[in-house]
């Protein structure tokens, strides 16, 4: 039950399906407490009455999308566009919930959208449609839009295939009020982020960290010694497990995922693994059994 590092903004990384559009409603150490959060939520779960216009499925990569041009027209009429005929549309990273940036489209790009399954906006200055990536070649594909509860804002749910930003960020949201505030300066490796990013971004700084003085912290120690590290992945799922076979309460068990989650986390970090892949794994599995998937990994 090792302490989690205190949370910072990660550093970016460069790096539901339906054939229409629908309507759907040993070593000692300190305990850790704070359990990490999920991103948002990838597209892929349905809740209450938010308008969704179905994309690809969340095991394949979006392409071109044939769709009734007459449910189109018939979903465009119920947005709340404004007196210029625009609507604000936000573009979000399906796997790590990282909000991208933020523009204005108009019927025909949200229809364009739709079908092409590539985040197209409407430029004011220039009075035309823009699809992001159409010169840089970092396209965001689309897997979901989604209408938000009073019809004004549309959030388009993608995976980008490069930097967002003209900056050369991830994000366009990279500048902290409270930073600022300070007297620091924004800086472009930062983004908008979850507990899970925060706590990736920590174990990666620790790994950066050169020990001089004193004892390395137990990040550190972990990321230095292996058979410690697995030793502690062992033991903290052996505790997770205990809750269930001694029914133990919620936040027992709660507490004992997150230990489990901060010493796997520090693993990939070893590994070079980052969450984001875990999170595209699980995206496109999530319409698939596991008897299909263990089957597929083993003919592979």
């Amino acid at each position: 039950m090792a302490a989690a590092p205190a949370a910072a903004p990660t550093r970016a990384a460069v790096s539901s399906s339906s054939s229409g559009v629908t309507f759907c409603s040993g070593t000692s150490r300190p305990s850790l407490r704070a359990a990490a959060a999920s991103a948002s939520a990838p597209g892929w779960r349905r809740r209450g009455p938010a308008v969704s216009v179905a994309a690809s499925s969340a095991q394949s990569a979006p392409g071109a999308l044939a769709v009734d041009s007459n449910k189109v027209d018939t979903l465009l009429d119920t947005v709340k566009w404004d007196s210029k005929g625009l609507a604000v549309a936000i573009a979000q990273n399906v796997d790590t919930g990282a909000i991208l940036m933020q523009g204005f489209v108009n019927r025909e790009a949200l229809a364009k959208t739709i079908s092409t399954r590539k985040a197209t906006f409407f430029s004011r200055s220039r009075s035309s449609l823009w699809t992001k990536g159409e010169t840089s070649m970092n396209f965001i594909n689309v897997h979901d839009i989604f209408l938000d509860c009073d019809r004004d804002s549309i959030i388009y749910l993608g995976k980008p295939d490069g930097p967002t930003c003209h900056t050369g960020a991830e994000t366009c949201y990279y500048t902290s009020v409270y930073d600022a505030l300070q007297g620091s300066k924004p800086s472009e490796d930062m983004q908008v982020t979850t507990t899970l990013y925060s706590l990736e971004d920590t174990i990666s700084r620790r790994q950066e960290e050169t020990v001089t003085e004193g004892k390395p912290s137990w990040t550190k120690k972990l990321l230095l010694d292996a058979q410690l590290l697995c030793s502690k992945i062992r033991e903290e799922a052996g505790e997770l497990i205990q809750t269930l076979l001694e029914n133990e309460d919620r936040s027992r068990a709660a507490s004992e995922m997150a230990d489990l989650l901060y010493h796997a986390m520090v693993l990939l970090r070893v590994k070079g693994v980052k969450m984001e892949e875990v999170l595209e794994i699980l995206r496109k599995r999530f319409s698939q059994s596991g008897i299909e998937e263990k089957a597929s990994r083993n003919k592979s």
